[in-house]
C-alpha cells in the first residue's frame, strides 16, 4: 500500500516543477501549463488527505472543482493568448506589457 508520504512527495515535485516553469519560461503557454501543474498538485493533496485522514469523498469533490476550473482557466488563457498573438505576432512575456492594442 503506498503511504501518504508518497503522494505528498509526488505532489511536492509537480508543485516545485510547476513554479519553476513559472519562472523559467518566457512563453505564455508554457506559464499556463505550470499553473496547471500547480493546481494538479493541489488536487492530488486534497485527495491523499482525504483518503488517509477522513476517509471521506471531500477531497475527491474538491479535486474535481480544481479540474473543473483548471479546464475553465485553460480555455480562458488559451483564448486570451491566441488574441494576443493574432495582434502582436508573438506570445513572450517580456513583450505583453501592455495587452490594449
Amino acid at each position: 500500500m503506498v503511504s501518504l508520504f508518497a503522494y505528498l512527495g509526488v505532489s511536492v515535485i509537480l508543485f516545485t516543477i510547476g513554479i519553476i516553469v513559472m519562472i523559467a519560461r518566457k512563453n505564455l503557454v508554457a506559464i499556463l501549463l505550470g499553473i496547471e501543474l500547480i493546481l494538479n498538485a493541489a488536487a492530488l493533496n486534497f485527495v491523499a488527505y482525504s483518503r488517509f485522514v477522513t476517509n471521506q469523498l471531500d477531497g475527491h469533490v474538491f479535486a474535481l472543482f480544481i479540474i473543473v476550473i483548471a479546464a475553465a482557466e485553460a480555455a480562458v488563457g488559451l483564448a486570451i493568448i491566441i488574441r494576443y498573438f493574432q495582434l502582436k505576432g508573438t506570445i513572450h512575456v517580456d513583450e505583453a506589457s501592455e495587452l490594449h492594442s
